[in-house]
């Protein structure tokens, strides 16, 4: 039996000890190792293994961590990570402590550039690129970019700028023809068009024009001949015009061919971007994933010889397929409903909402910015629009949210997916600020579920504000088992409901901490303090009325959200302040995620660390409490 390779790469200077026809071996071993790796710890699988022999080639030609190395989006990092001084804690990933699923530059100086959302390893690397000219550091800069991430509109800012300063970078494009979900928009097919006018080019054909591209002793009229081939062979016009010399497409799996490209790309004197075209298979190599729909691009643990997934059962729906069957049958009722995602159909259920109405779907590609706009357009015909966004996405499309939806008062319905801490996704990937960032804009209704029936009288209410925009939040995962109401049961805008009766805190819990409030009431009554939990479903409009209420009748108040300082907490506490209450001697106290990103973990451990469990809460409250008598025994003395 051979002696395996990757025993003895811990970095990719060992890589580079190797002779270039071992470089198979490696890259097949990779890929078992990626496989096992992931098959314990769950996570992205399918971008990992289409991009293994392209990790290897590159680690093997660029001296990397002097040369310069992102990859974007950074899921398809795991082969990176296991060549990079990272292999004996692989099996960490995506867990406490462990490694994160996706490239941080405080993990390792591999690392040059943290990625977890898309489309930016472009604008990145031409900063380095940047840097290293006004430095005078020869190093190279390398970007890999995922097709998927291609159709961000930031991506091509980035080309046009680098274009234009003729910076020395290398992009590879990662055409794996899917990126979460099948490609979308005018790019994807623009790519499919390169290779349908059977201008795939062959090795020899591929070193022959960069070697012509770069060498000095062409002659005028043979480079421009030489363009003009290309141009109309290669197909590669769009990237030209963009500024960059565009190789391509090459097999991104032909490991050897792959390093004698690179090298004659580093050892060019050509000064300018290049963009080298790869074509790549998303979960290459493992039978399961190349035959799933998604490739596998994100999985839980599973079993190597099957495929087959150890998904937890669950008696209840998860809160995204209760929003998308909701929305499903208020569809079948008003033919003005549309979906909108940005390239998320699966992650947010809008792929049922297509199988039942695919003319009224729309998937926009990673481009939340325009998406958001383009819900914007639609509402000023009359529709009514449904932009389903992970929380963490809506982020990037933050200025179209307030300048094209909030200032002219549009109907667009937020529908916030993955609203709080996410678990093993970790910080890049947490809904942490849109409580904070949406209930700042005029004009908005700002709605948190406290379980899965909260959720569907929210989509209910939000089908019926056609003044305004609206949001309602939603978190990751399974309800908690209570039964749905029907479409037609509604909210009344700003009003909240109280859920238990006490005498001496009143608990205001905004999104889904109430069941943690609800074992928090329990145990404080068990000391002999009882509390009213209030839901207060809005975080705007508040519920005034009950909140001054609830003060006058309290000793302390108590608000508590899964999200960051300034949101609904803060607008409580202005309400009081105004209104006179702390000078009148109330308690107040906010609960809110901590001022500091947290590492992924699962996410009752992450609740926990946030001291938003039921058992911060009974702390917090028993504190509170307990600085009371301090102040009244001092007043005693005094």
């Amino acid at each position: 039996m051979n002696e395996k390779l990757l025993d003895q790469i811990n970095f990719p200077s060992d890589l580079r000890k190797l002779k270039k026809n071992q470089l198979n071996q490696v890259s097949e071993e990779l890929r078992t190792e990626l496989i096992e790796v992931v098959s314990e710890t769950g996570g992205h699988l399918g971008a990992g293994l289409g991009v293994v022999e392209m990790t290897v080639a590159l680690h093997y030609v660029f001296n990397t961590p002097k040369d310069k190395l992102v990859w974007d989006v950074g899921h398809q990092c795991y082969p990176h990570k296991i060549i990079t001084g990272r292999k004996e804690k692989i099996r960490s990933l995506r867990k406490g402590g462990g490694l994160s699923g996706f490239t941080k530059r405080s993990e390792s100086e591999y690392d040059p550039f943290g990625a977890a959302h898309s489309s930016t390893s472009i604008s990145s690397t031409l900063g380095m690129a940047t840097a290293k000219k006004l430095s005078n550091d020869n190093n190279n800069v390398v970007a890999v970019i995922g097709d998927g991430a291609m159709s961000a509109g930031m991506a091509y800012e980035a080309m046009n700028n680098a274009g234009a300063m003729k910076s020395k970078l290398i992009v590879i494009l990662n055409d794996n023809d899917m990126s979460i979900a099948p490609p979308v928009g005018a790019m994807s097919k623009y790519l499919a068009r390169l290779l349908s006018g059977k201008i795939y080019f062959s090795f020899r054909e591929t070193v022959k024009l960069i070697i012509s591209a770069f060498s000095k002793r062409f002659s005028k009229k043979a480079g421009k001949a030489e363009d003009m081939l290309r141009s109309m062979v290669t197909g590669g016009t769009l990237f030209n015009e963009l500024g960059f010399y565009y190789i391509g497409p090459i097999d991104g799996h032909d490991v050897n061919n792959l390093v004698t490209i690179l090298e004659n790309v580093k050892n060019s004197k050509y000064d300018g971007p290049i963009l080298i075209h790869t074509l790549t298979k998303k979960g290459k190599g493992y039978k399961p994933a190349e035959e799933s729909g998604d490739k596998y691009h994100g999985v839980s643990k599973f079993n190597v010889l099957t495929g087959e997934q150890s998904k937890g059962k669950s008696k209840t729906p998860s809160y995204t397929k209760v929003f998308a069957n909701t929305l499903i049958k208020h569809a079948q009722n008003d033919t003005k409903i549309v979906a909108i995602t940005g390239a998320m159909p699966s992650g947010t259920g809008l792929d049922l909402f297509e199988k039942k109405f695919p003319e009224r779907m729309f998937d926009v590609g990673i481009a939340e910015q325009h998406g958001v706009t383009f819900a914007a357009g639609l509402a000023t015909e009359g529709y009514k629009p449904f932009a389903a966004i992970y929380s963490t996405f809506l982020q990037r499309a933050y200025d179209q949210v307030v300048h094209d939806v909030a200032i002219q008062s549009l109907p667009v319905r937020f529908a916030i997916d993955r609203a709080g801490l996410v678990g093993a996704d970790g910080p890049t990937h947490a809904g942490s600020f849109d409580i904070t960032y949406l209930s700042t804009l005029p004009n908005f209704v700002v709605m948190a579920a406290s379980d899965e029936a909260e959720l569907v009288r929210m989509i209910n209410t939000s089908v019926n504000i056609n003044d305004r925009p609206s949001a309602f939040r939603y978190p990751r995962g399974n309800g908690i088992g209570v039964e749905l109401p029907d479409i037609k049961e509604t909210l009344k805008i700003g009003q909240g409901k109280i859920i238990t009766q006490g005498k001496h805190i009143a608990i205001l819990n905004f999104g889904a901490r109430l069941n943690e409030c609800k074992k928090a009431s329990e145990n404080l009554e068990k000391k002999g303090i009882t509390t009213t939990i209030f839901d207060a479903r809005f975080a705007k409009p508040l519920d005034d009325k009950a909140i001054i209420e609830l003060a006058s009748s309290h000793e302390v108040i108590l608000t508590i959200e899964e999200g960051s300082i300034g949101g609904f907490g803060s607008h409580v506490s202005k309400l009081l302040s105004e209104r006179g209450f702390f000078d009148k001697g109330l308690k107040f106290r906010s609960m809110f995620l901590p001022d500091k990103f947290l590492d992924q973990d699962t996410p009752e451990k992450m609740y926990k660390s946030a001291g938003l469990d039921y058992e911060g809460i009974v702390q917090k409250i028993e504190s509170t409490l307990n600085s009371n008598i301090v102040i009244a025994k001092n007043k005693n003395l005094s």
